[in-house]
Order: structure tokens, then C-alpha cells, then sequence
């Protein structure tokens, strides 16, 4: 493909007025340098064209490394088109020779104005361009213009010295090429495909980088495929390797552009292309966000030998800045050119020479971190195609050990190695492993599995081996690859090992294959495990204690598992480990069969025992749940961030699960809607886990979406998960009873009825009878309220008071207190209305929703019973509180029930500083004062929470994120109140 030059205006003047020079009889040369592939040749054929046009005589010649040892090659081939001389033969006498071929030019010239164009003159045999140089002193009295191609680009290599080297400025006039602009080279893409959008066309731009013989040989590839059928809507897309380009004139290019740059050159570039594959991706940039290199006009030139012609406006130092990423005068990175120089066993100051030319030519975009790219990922490819694997996994080795030394980033280091085979000394097996260290800590199982992958093909222990496998497979079931995980973890359970890593392993395979649905398969290498610890009783009750929290995820078996725990611990207490104890109180607390204050006590004497490192987690995840249960949520947060802080970061272990769920219950305990709804992750996360069921906390993500009134972001989470397909789980009932919310607060009761119902079937078949998990009881209750059974309900709440009484907390007992009191009606539902609300105000952790729905409930039945007064008392609390914690539905519905009373509502402005309470004033100025949580709470007499609730719930009220924002929210204008 080929097109009209673009960006040459002011060479063609140039030549052109060399041209006129010539045909009146004065002569003079003109030399246009220029990388390869920027048009140097296309430049001369114009001159060409144009001086024939003009009536001169053309003698050309394009030199070719092929006769550089025959001597004045170049001149006879340009000279012996003459038809008198062309026997002329080179004589042994260069000087001589040189005298023939003056006069033959003297006679040729006498004929009439003439050209002489001579291409490629770098690679002229010596004699020719001594001949060349020589002429040019001697044509400015004749009719003749000298016209020379010189390629003029930074090699690893140094060049030879170019034509004009030791001629007077004033002799010839030395024009540079520069690279095409982003400007001139997306014209030339939309000329071909002028359907061709934005993204498309900056992309060819890229892929061409300034050099037209690189962007033509694109588009003709691009335009090969087309068929002979109609012509396609829109451009094709751009592959991302050129084995997909044909007829492959583009990798030809890039290689041609090698082959003149010699072996030394190529050898960096290679090298280069392969380094950059280690280096992070870069991120696109949209092209309204892209900068260009702009139009160039190289119509100014300078008559100084070797330097860059002035240049238009439009291309000034702030585009050649946009261009390269800075100032075109910074040096490149001295830590990259030294790891190339290594890897390309080059000179490093001219590497360094060869980026920072390249750079500016176009051929090498710096990213954001400074590091000097190709322009283009298919030039990239191009570079690379061809070379040997085993030198480019050479390149990669000798750039890691360097990089290594210089103390680089362990995962810069191992970036390289994951692209060379085994290293065989202890440092890489070191690297990786770090590598894959600071991955996990940083939230990327998947980079740090590849980096233990590749930690496998260095030489292993079996006992090493063992830990790695135990590792990687742990991370491949983090990054959702399941079945490769237990592969690996089958793998190093098969491997020598220490006890203690044959634990870890048995644990790690045990979770990922519960996770995977085969409960009886890892319980099954549970109990092998556990029959091959002889003389290790400390191990042997850790994996007990894995085996009953597993058992969980099936019914039958759990039922059994606990059984003969209880068994157990009643006959042989001695054999059951403090971890397993914790466990039967948790068995115990949600059977039913002790209160929160017995099952604390048991708890905390159980954390004064001592324990098995191995075990301590599955000790500390059951406290922390009991905890929560029992209203203790600061015992409880503490227990959490322990067993957190205690866990392997690459190892799998169902207890990080369970203390992550016990984190949202604790959430949700203190009504902190807002930290529940930033973890629920996008659509497409949940979709992509849709098929393993709904999680713990996809429910409170679901209750906090309904408390927060987001209805129709509720009901598409409440159907993002088949539950006919779920897997049996405590976390699916949950679900079913956070749904079951959901449609009672839709106005859907049967279907809410439904989900209550089965989620209490369920329950109970697993021995979960207690209403501290789920208050199913209670949800039923309401919903027969709603639908007209009041015995029904009357006799399900009295059931869930009963069962509440037992476990004793403020909150399990107001809430049932509550649900009695609206089943049972009259003096005494008022009655227990208004314990439910005493209860929940004494409880010890922030009741949060469970108070607003009292304090809702109890106004109601004030309002029925005729006492408007205190009704109205108790709602505007409710509507108050509501808001508080963000609460909209429940507020929506205090606010209804207060113009039911006869009340005007809303009693509040819902934002600006005008919204504020009188607590949330003095706490914000405070905040914006410069005070700590901490601070505040003691100057104020509050609990931190209480400070962190209201902060919240200004911060909302202000439209703010945060107390930097807090001095100037506060200085605006108040929105006036309304009563």
C-alpha cells in the first residue's frame, strides 16, 4: 500500500528549489538523512518526479551492501546508463578512475541540467563515497543537483561516518526526516478505512510508530483479508500477534527494519521485546486522553551538517513531551538499559543511547513508570518473532540475576523467572517464594499461584515440594480454580512430610473439597490423616476439630460427627481438644440448650486453656461466633482480627471463611449498613458464583440492601442465586431467611411466608433451634399476622419468646418480645410492646434495627389503643433512630404510621448541616476541630462506636466521605428545619 507523502512539504521546497538551482545552471547537494522506514526513499522518488517534470535528466543509483568491495560500484552503476561510456571499466588507480569518471559527469552534465539520485548512499563502497563527496565541491558550477538517502539512525554498533562528514556547512544542505505524527499517520489510516472509529485508528497509529513503511505494511496486511464479497461494515480488529496478519508484510517490515540495523541492534531490540513481556500490562488510555505527536512540517532547514531542521508550530517541546512521556532531553532510565546490556551482552552507554533515540523517533512509548516500551504490542511481536526460545528464556534469566543485584523488587526479579526454566540455585527458589508472599498479602492468589507454579521447576526436597503443593493449591482454589487444587493438595498429601504439614495439607484438601460439594470424600482423608498421627496427640485433636466444623456442610453427618463429640467429651473429656469444646458450645447455643452468659463463661475458659498452634484458629472462630451471638461484639471483633492475624495467608483453611462471616454478623449486629453493602461485590462476581449457592454475607448484603430501601437493587440479589440448586449449608438457610425479609418488605407475604417456612425446615432438621441465628419463628408470625392467622402466630411467637429466654440476650429476647406483642393484641401485647422496647434499650451492644422495629411496633398499638401522644413520642424515636442508621425503609414507615396519628411528617430535614441532631453537631465539630474518635468519646462520655455511628450518619446527611471535608460542610448555609 502506498499514498501521497504526508508531512513533507518543506523537503519538497527544498529539493524543488535545488531543482531550479540546476536548470539555471548553478549546482548544489542536498542530503536527506533519516531513520529506517521514515520515507527517505519515497522522499527521492518525489525529487525524481519532480525534476523530470522540470525537464532535467535523472541518472539514479541504489547502493547495496552486496558491492561495497567492488570499487566506484555505486558511481558506475549511477554513470553508466550514458550510453558513450558504458564499457567503462574501474581502473587499478582510484585516482585515475576518479579522473575518468569527472570527465565523463563534465560530459553528461554538458548535455543539459541533470539529477543525480542516489539512495542508500551508506552503503556505498568507499571509492563511491569518496567520489560522491569530492563532487559535491565541484558541481556548485554546474548544472547538476545532487540528491543522497542517508540513513541516519543510532545503532548499538556505531555507523560509519555519513556523506557530509568533513564538508563545509555551506556544500550541501542536510535535511532530517523526521517520523510521521500521529495527526499525518491516522489521515493515512482513515483514508484507507474511513469507517474506521477512534480506538481503531489511534491503535494503527501506535502499531506504525512514525514510520510510514511500518504503518503501509500494516494496512495492506489488514486489507489482505478482506474477501472478495462486499466490503466489510468496519475495519477488522487488530490480533494481537502477527501470525494472524496477512500476507505478513508488517512483521517484514519490522524485520527488514533489524536487518538494517545490524546484529547488534537487533540482538537489543530483542532482547528488550522479550523483557518487556515481564513488565506489569500497561492500561489503554482512552484516545480522547491520549497525546499525540501532532503534524509536523519540515519545511525550515539548516544548512548545518547532521541536525534537525526547525520545526512547525505545531510541533513544539510540549508535544515532543507528550510524545515521550517527559522532557525528549531526559536520559532513560539507567536500570533498565543496564539489565538490557546484560541480557544483550551490548555496551550499556550505547544501549542507553540507542532507548532514548528510539524513544524519540516513536519506535518506543515510555509507561507510566518510565520503562521504555514498543509502541505497539504487534511490534513487540514482530521484534520477536523468529528468535530462538531458548535465547529470549536467557535474556529473561540474565535480566532476573541482575535486576537481583541491584536490589529490585522481589516480584520485578520473578516477573523474569516465571519466563526462564529452572535456575537450580537456592536464590530463585528464594525470589518466588517471596514473590508469591507479597502477592497473597496484596489480594492476588492468582499472580501468586504462578509464581509457586514456576517455584515447582526448580530442585525440591520432597519435604519442600510438599509445602509448595500445599501452597499453590490452597491460592489455585482462592483464584476459583477448584479441580487443579485438589489435584495439587491429592499430590503433597502423597509426598513425605513433617506431621504437622500433613496436617496442613489435610486441612487445605478437606476445605476445597467441601467447597467442592464432596463432604464424605474429605472427611474420608480427614480420618486417614488423623489414623496416621500415633504419638501426636495435639495433631490428632486438630484434625478432630477440622472434621466436626467440615461435618457442617452435611446433614446426616453432622448430626453423627456431634453426637459422638458430645459422647466424648462427656466419657473421655481428656481427648477432646479445647477447639472441639468450643465447637460443642456452639452445638449446644443454637440447640438451645444453654443461656449466653454459661456459653461466654465456657467460652473464655476455654481460651485461657492452652492450645495447639494448629488449633488456635478453629478455638478463636468459634469464640468469636458465640460471642456475637451473645451481644458481645467487641470480645467478638477482637476474637476475629486474632484468628485473622493467626491464619497462613497461602493456606486453605475453612476457619478464614467462618471468621469472615462471623466480621458481617457483626456488621449487621450493629446496624453498619453501609460496610455490609460495600463488600457485595458486582454483578458479575456474584454471577460467577452463583452455581456454589449464596453466602453468609449475600445475606446481610440483601438485609442491609431492604433496611436501606434500594428495593429493586434487593429483589435482583434475592434472584441471583438458584437455591433449588444450592448446596445444603447453614449459609443457604440464612439466604432463604434474608429473602424472606426481602418479600415481606416487598408486599409479597406468601411468597416471604414460603422462605420463613423452609428455612425453619431446615433449621430444625440440622438441631438449630435457637432464634439467635435465624428468628424464623418470629418471621413467620408476622407474616401469618399479615395474611390473617392469628393463632398461628400467637403460638409461634409464644414458642420463639420461650426458646429466646433461654439464650437470654436484650436483642434475641426484645425482638420475640416484639412479635408476641402484635400476635397478642390488647393491654397485654401493649404491655409486652413496651418491654420489647425496655429490653432492647438496655441491651449492652447498639440494638440498632431490632429498637427502631419496636419502637415501631409499640407505637402502632399506642396509636390503637387511642394514646396518640405517646404514640407520636415513640414513632418520631423510631423515624429519628431510622435515619441515624440509614434505615430509609423503616423510617418511610415510621413516617406513615406518624400521619396516620395526625402528626405532620417529615419532622426532619433529611440533608445539609439543617438535618444535623444536636449529638451529631457537637460530634462534628469536634471531628472537623482536629479530634480524634477516641478523643471525642472521652470529652463526650460515649462509647467510639457511638461516635463512628453518628460520624456515619452525618457524613450522609452532609453528602461528604469524610472529616477532611467536615470544616467547609459546615460552613455552609443551613437549610431552614421543618416541623
Amino acid at each position: 500500500m502506498s499514498g501521497p507523502l504526508r508531512e513533507r512539504d518543506g523537503v519538497r521546497e527544498l529539493l524543488a528549489a535545488g531543482t531550479e538551482r540546476a536548470r539555471a545552471g548553478s549546482g548544489g547537494a542536498v542530503l536527506l538523512q533519516g531513520a529506517t522506514g521514515t520515507g527517505r526513499t519515497s522522499v527521492l522518488e518525489d525529487a525524481v518526479r519532480d525534476a523530470a517534470g522540470r525537464g532535467l535528466r535523472v541518472l539514479r543509483v541504489r547502493c547495496s551492501p552486496e558491492d561495497t568491495g567492488v570499487p566506484f560500484a555505486a558511481v558506475l552503476q549511477l554513470l553508466g546508463p550514458v550510453p558513450d561510456f558504458t564499457d567503462l571499466a574501474p581502473d587499478p588507480d582510484d585516482r585515475g578512475s576518479a579522473a575518468r569518471l569527472w570527465r565523463l559527469l563534465y560530459a553528461y552534465a554538458a548535455q543539459g541540467p541533470l539529477l543525480l539520485a542516489v539512495d542508500d548512499v551508506h552503503l556505498a563502497d568507499a571509492p563511491s563515497r569518496r567520489w560522491l563527496r569530492e563532487a559535491v565541491r565541484r558541481i556548485d558550477r554546474l548544472p547538476v543537483l545532487l540528491v543522497a538517502g542517508e540513513r541516519n539512525q543510532y545503532d548499538i554498533d556505531p555507523g560509519r561516518a555519513g556523506l557530509a562528514q568533513s564538508l563545509p556547512p555551506s556544500l550541501v544542505r542536510t535535511h532530517t526526516i523526521a517520523p510521521l505524527g500521529d495527526t499525518a499517520a491516522a489521515e493515512l489510516v482513515r483514508a484507507a478505512y474511513p469507517a474506521a472509529g477512534p480506538d481503531w485508528t489511534a491503535e494503527c497509529v501506535r502499531a506504525g510508530a512514525g514510520s510510514p513503511l511500518l504503518l503501509h505494511a500494516l494496512l495492506d496486511d489488514l486489507g489482505g483479508t478482506r474477501t472478495d464479497g462486499p466490503a466489510p461494515d468496519g475495519p477488522p480488529p487488530l490480533p494481537d500477534t502477527c501470525a494472524a496478519l496477512y500476507p505478513g508484510s508488517y512483521p517484514a517490515a519490522v524485520a527488514w527494519w533489524l536487518d538494517c540495523a545490524g546484529g547488534a541492534t537487533a540482538e537489543v531490540a530483542r532482547c528488550l521485546a522479550a523483557l518487556e513481556e515481564a513488565w506489569p500490562q500497561e492500561t489503554p488510555v482512552p484516545t480522547q486522553a491520549r497525546g499525540t505527536r501532532g503534524t509536523r512540517d519540515t519545511r525550515g532547514t539548516r544548512d548545518t551538517r547532521g541536525t534537525r531542521g526547525t520545526r512547525d508550530a505545531r510541533d513544539t517541546r510540549e508535544t515532543r513531551h507528550r510524545r515521550t512521556g517527559g522532557d525528549a532531553a531526559d536520559p532513560v532510565g539507567p536500570d533498565v538499559a543496564r539489565a538490557l546490556a546484560e541480557a544483550a551482552g551490548a555496551d550499556p552507554a550505547r544501549v542507553a543511547g540507542w532507548l532514548t533515540a528510539m524513544t524519540r523517533i516513536g519506535i518506543l512509548r515510555p509507561d507510566p513508570a518510565g520503562r521504555p516500551r514498543f509502541a505497539h504490542r504487534l511490534l513487540r511481536d514482530a521484534v520477536l518473532s523468529g528468535w530462538p526460545t531458548a535465547r529470549r528464556e536467557a535474556a529473561h534469566r540474565v535480566a532476573a540475576e541482575a535486576l537481583l543485584r541491584r536490589g529490585e523488587r522481589v516480584e520485578a526479579v520473578a516477573a523474569h523467572l516465571l519466563r526462564a526454566p529452572g535456575v537450580g540455585l537456592p536464590w530463585a527458589l528464594r525470589v518466588l517464594r517471596d514473590a508469591a508472599t507479597v502477592a497473597v498479602h496484596d489480594a492476588r492468589p492468582g499472580d501468586a499461584a504462578r509464581y509457586l507454579r514456576r517455584a515447582l521447576d526448580e530442585p525440591l526436597s520432597d519435604d519442600r515440594r510438599q509445602q509448595l503443593l500445599t501452597e499453590l493449591g490452597s491460592l489455585e482454589y482462592a483464584s476459583a480454580d477448584g479441580a487443579v487444587a485438589i489435584a495439587r493438595l491429592a499430590e503433597a498429601q502423597h509426598l513425605r512430610a513433617t506431621p504437622r504439614d500433613r496436617v496442613r495439607a489435610a486441612v487445605a484438601l478437606g476445605t476445597a473439597l467441601v467447597g467442592r460439594g464432596e463432604v464424605t470424600t474429605a472427611l474420608e482423608v480427614l480420618r486417614r490423616t488423623e489414623g496416621s498421627l500415633d504419638g501426636h496427640p495435639g495433631l490428632t485433636r486438630t484434625v478432630q476439630t477440622a472434621t466436626v466444623l467440615l461435618s457442617d456442610a452435611d446433614l446426616a453427618t453432622r448430626q453423627e460427627t456431634y453426637r459422638r463429640l458430645s459422647e466424648s467429651g462427656r466419657h473421655a473429656p481428656e481427648l477432646v481438644g479445647t477447639a472441639s469444646r468450643a465447637l460443642l458450645v456452639r452445638y449446644e447455643a443454637t440447640a438451645g440448650l444453654l443461656s449466653a452468659g454459661e456459653a461466654m463463661t465456657r467460652v473464655r475458659a476455654l481460651l485461657a486453656e492452652p492450645s495447639d498452634p494448629l488449633a488456635e484458629p478453629f478455638l478463636l472462630g468459634t469464640a468469636a461466633a458465640v460471642a456475637e451471638w451473645a451481644d458481645e461484639l467487641d470480645e467478638a471483633e477482637r476474637l476475629v482480627d486474632r484468628g485473622l492475624a493467626g491464619q497462613h495467608p497461602a493456606l486453605l483453611h475453612p476457619m478464614e471463611h467462618a471468621l469472615l462471616n462471623t466480621r458481617a454478623d457483626i456488621a449487621a449486629a450493629r446496624g453498619d449498613v453501609a460496610r455490609l453493602i460495600a463488600v457485595r461485590g458486582d454483578g458479575a462476581a456474584i454471577a460467577a458464583r452463583a452455581h456454589s449457592g449464596p453466602s453468609n454475607r449475600d445475606a446481610h448484603v440483601l438485609m442491609a440492601l431492604v433496611h436501606t430501601g434500594r428495593s429493586e437493587e434487593a429483589g435482583r440479589l434475592a434472584e441471583a442465586f438458584d437455591l433449588s440448586r444450592a448446596p445444603e449449608s447453614w449459609e443457604l438457610n440464612r439466604f432463604l431467611y434474608a429473602r424472606g425479609v426481602q418479600r415481606l418488605a416487598a408486599g409479597d407475604p406468601a411468597g416471604a411466608l414460603h422462605d420463613f417456612l423452609e428455612c425453619g425446615r431446615r433449621q430444625t432438621a440440622r438441631e438449630v433451634l435457637s432464634p439467635v441465628v435465624t428468628p424464623w419463628r418470629s418471621a413467620v408470625a408476622q407474616c401469618r399476622l399479615a395474611l390473617g392467622g392469628g393463632q398461628e402466630a400467637l403460638a409461634l411467637a409464644t414458642e420463639e419468646l420461650r426458646l429466646a429466654r433461654v439464650w437470654n440476650t436484650p436483642r434475641t429476647v426484645g425482638r420475640a418480645l416484639r412479635v408476641l406483642g402484635t400476635a397478642t393484641g390488647g393491654r397485654r401485647g401493649l404491655h409486652l410492646a413496651e418491654e420489647a422496647v425496655d429490653t432492647l434499650r438496655d441491651a449492652p451492644a447498639d440494638a440498632g434495627m431490632e429498637l427502631v422495629e419496636a419502637l415501631l411496633a409499640h407505637g402502632r398499638q399506642l396509636l390503637a389503643a387511642g394514646e396518640r401522644g405517646r404514640a407520636r413520642e415513640r414513632l418520631r424515636e423510631a423515624a429519628d433512630l431510622a435515619e441515624r442508621k440509614g434505615g430509609l425503609r423503616l423510617l418511610a414507615l415510621a413516617e406513615k404510621a406518624l400521619r396516620e396519628g395526625g402528626s405532620r411528617a417529615p419532622t426532619t430535614v433529611r440533608t445539609g448541616s439543617g438535618a444535623l441532631t444536636a449529638s451529631e453537631r457537637r460530634i462534628v465539630e469536634l471531628a472537623a476541630a482536629g479530634r480524634t474518635n477516641t478523643e471525642i468519646a472521652g470529652l463526650l462520655h460515649l462509647a467510639r462506636r457511638t461516635v463512628e455511628t453518628h460520624l456515619t450518619s452525618a457524613y450522609r446527611k452532609l453528602g461528604i466521605r469524610g472529616r477532611a471535608e467536615l470544616p467547609a460542610a459546615l460552613e455552609r448555609p443551613r437549610s431552614p428545619a421543618s416541623t
